[in-house]
C-alpha cells in the first residue's frame, strides 16, 4: 500500500472516530490543561501569547515532588483536534529550576491516542541552571503533530557542545535540556520545527516505532573552537580548556582550529523500530541525522558537525556539505543503501574525512555537484569508523568493512584500510594506501 493511500486511511478513520466529537473554543491555559485529559473533542484556542507562569507560579514549583517526573501539561485524552495555530506557550526556566528535588523529566507530555495537533509554539526564556529532560515528549499511538514549534534554552553549561560533558562522562557537571521526544507508536510529525539554543538533542526517538517525519527542521548554533580557547572566564576557561575527548595531539585539550556544534543531534534514534524522514533539514547540530532502521528522502544536512551517521539506512535523493566534518559516518552489519550528493561549501576549519565507511554489504554513492571546483582534497575513508561520540578532533578508528561497493563520482580520494575486504569502489579520484584485501578497484 503506497503512503499517500495509508496516510488517507488512517484520516478517515480519525474523521469517523471524532463526527459526534464537541466543538469548543477557548482562550486560556486552564482551559486547555481540563481539555487535555478529556477525548472526541475538537478545540480551537484562541491566538496569542500565554505565559506559563500565569498558570504555576514560582511558589508553586518549589515544593517537594516525591515522582520521578513532573509535567506541565499531560494530554492524556484520546480522539482529539487541538488547533493552535498562532497559540505560543512561554516558559521561563525559572520554573524549571524551582523544582525540588531537581527532577530530569520531559515538561508537556502526550500520552493519548489518535489526536491531531495543528499549530502550538513552545518559547523558553532564562538561561539558569535548570533540571534535564525534553520539552514535548510524544507517547501514546496514532498522534500527529503538525506545525509545532519550539524554541529551547536552558542547559548548563552552554557554548561548548559535548566537550565538557556528556553523560556520566564531563568535566563540568552538565544539564542538558532537548526538544522534541518520540516513546509512542505511529507518531506523524509533520513541518514541525525545533530551533536549539542548549545543549541536547532537537528530535530524539527512544523506544518509539513507525516514525514519519515529513518537512520537518532543526536548528542550532556553532562556534568555532579558536573563540572557546579565546575565552579569559567561564568554565572552559576554570577548567584549563579541558575536554572529554583525547585530540589529534595525544591531548584531553578542546583544539583549536574546528568548528563545533553547541547542541546534540537534529535527528535521533536510540533503539526504536522503523523510521521515514521526507524532506527534512538539519542545520548546524552535532548530528544532522543520526539514525538507524531509516528512510531518507530529499534530506538535506547544513552546516553540521557531522551530517549524516547512519546504520541499517536507506538514502535517496538527499545531500550535505563538509564544511566543519564529515558528510558521512556508515557502520553496521546489515547492508545499507547510501546515495548522498556533496553540496558546495568549504571552509578554513580542519575536516579529516568526507566519510568512513565500515560494516558489511553497504551500497555507497557519492556524487558532487562542484567536484571541480573545490580546493581542499578530504578524503573517503574505507575501513574507518567513527570516532569516540564522532568527535570531529579524535583520530578515526580502524574497523572491519567487507563486501562493500562505492561509487564515487566526486574528484575525492579514497582511503582503503587493510581492515577492508573483498570490497568494489568505482572512482573518479585517487586510491591511497591500498592495503586491503581483494580489492577491486575501477577508474572512470
Amino acid at each position: 500500500m503506497k503512503l499517500a493511500q495509508y496516510i488517507l486511511i488512517l484520516v478517515v478513520l480519525f474523521i469517523s472516530n471524532i463526527s459526534n466529537a464537541t466543538e469548543i473554543k477557548i482562550n486560556s491555559l486552564k482551559e486547555l490543561v481540563n481539555y487535555a485529559s478529556k477525548s472526541s473533542n475538537v478545540i480551537t484556542m484562541a491566538p496569542g501569547v500565554y505565559q506559563l507562569t500565569d498558570y504555576f507560579t514560582l511558589d508553586s514549583m518549589a515544593v517537594k515532588h516525591d515522582r520521578k517526573a513532573f509535567q506541565f501539561i499531560v494530554f492524556s485524552g484520546s480522539h482529539n483536534v487541538f488547533k493552535l495555530d498562532g497559540v505560543e506557550i512561554v516558559v521561563d526556566n525559572k520554573l524549571r529550576a524551582a523544582l525540588s528535588p531537581p527532577l530530569h523529566s520531559n515538561e508537556f507530555l502526550i500520552n493519548g491516542a489518535n489526536n491531531v495537533f495543528e499549530g502550538l509554539s513552545f518559547k523558553y526564556k532564562g538561561e539558569v541552571n535548570a533540571p534535564g529532560g525534553a520539552v514535548l515528549e510524544v507517547g501514546g499511538k496514532d498522534n500527529t503533530l503538525k506545525n509545532v514549534v519550539l524554541h529551547v534554552s536552558g542547559s548548563f553549561p552552554y557554548g561548548y557542545g559535548d566537550y565538557l560533558g556528556k553523560g556520566k562522562n564531563n568535566v563540568v557537571k552538565h544539564q542538558k535540556h532537548s526538544g522534541l521526544l518520540i516513546t509512542g507508536f505511529n507518531t506523524k510529525l509533520l513541518a514541525c520545527k525545533v530551533f536549539m539554543k542548549s545543549f541536547g538533542h532537537a528530535f530524539f526517538i527512544q523506544g518509539g516505532d513507525n516514525t514519519y517525519f515529513k518537512d520537518c527542521y532543526a536548528e542550532g548554533e556553532i562556534r568555532s573552537t579558536d573563540e572557546m580557547l579565546a575565552e579569559t572566564s567561564g568554565p572552559a576557561f576554570d577548567n584549563d580548556f579541558a575536554s572529554i575527548y583525547m585530540n589529534y595531539d595525544g591531548e584531553k585539550k578542546i583544539p583549536s582550529g574546528y568548528m563545533k556544534s553547541l547542541n546534540e543531534c537534529g535527528f535521533r534514534t536510540y533503539s526504536t523500530g522503523k523510521v521515514t524522514a521526507v524532506n527534512c533539514v538539519a542545520k548546524n547540530m552535532r548530528v544532522g541525522f543520526a539514525l538507524a532502521k531509516v528512510s531518507l528522502d530529499n534530506c538535506e544536512a547544513i552546516d553540521c558537525e557531522r551530517g549524516y551517521y547512519l546504520n541499517k539506512a536507506v538514502t535517496k535523493n538527499s545531500r550535505g556539505d563538509a564544511k566543519y566534518g564529515p558528510l558521512l559516518y556508515l557502520v553496521g552489519d546489515e547492508p545499507s543503501q547510501i546515495d548522498l550528493t556533496l553540496t558546495p561549501g568549504e571552509s578554513e576549519m580542519k575536516v579529516h574525512a568526507l566519510a568512513t565507511i565500515s560494516g558489511t554489504g553497504h551500497e555507497v554513492n557519492i556524487k558532487s555537484t562542484d567536484q571541480n571546483k573545490r580546493k581542499k582534497s578530504i578524503p573517503i575513508m574505507l575501513g574507518y569508523g567513527m570516532p569516540s561520540s564522532g568527535e570531529i578532533a579524535s583520530p578515526l578508528p580502524a574497523k572491519d568493512a567487507n563486501h562493500i561497493k562505492i561509487t564515487n563520482t566526486t574528484t575525492m580520494p579514497i582511503v582503503v584500510n587493510e581492515t577492508a575486504s573483498d570490497c568494489v569502489i568505482n572512482t573518479n579520484g585517487i586510491i591511497e594506501g591500498n592495503a586491503g584485501k581483494n580489492i577491486q578497484i575501477i577508474k572512470n
